[in-house]
């Protein structure tokens, strides 16, 4: 398993729970481990995912599972 969250996908807005100054972030990219982030206060942040659990912000995508569009 790659450690990445599978719900974690571009466009997904997360906030780093370390990090509350960097604001909302849109995710960019996945590789991986690798979530790259784009925060309003910190710009562009590559995140290890198996080191940091970003969290959702408004509706959790991992309980939309099945759900219609």
């Amino acid at each position: 398993m790659s450690g990445s969250d599978p719900f974690l996908e571009p466009g997904v807005i997360v906030r780093h729970p370390g990090q509350d100054d960097w604001g909302l972030g849109q995710v960019q990219s996945v590789a991986g481990r690798k979530v790259t982030v784009n925060f309003q206060e910190a710009g562009k942040q590559v995140i290890d995912s198996s080191v940091v659990t970003l969290a959702f912000v408004a509706e959790d995508p991992r309980g939309r599972r099945g759900a219609a569009r």
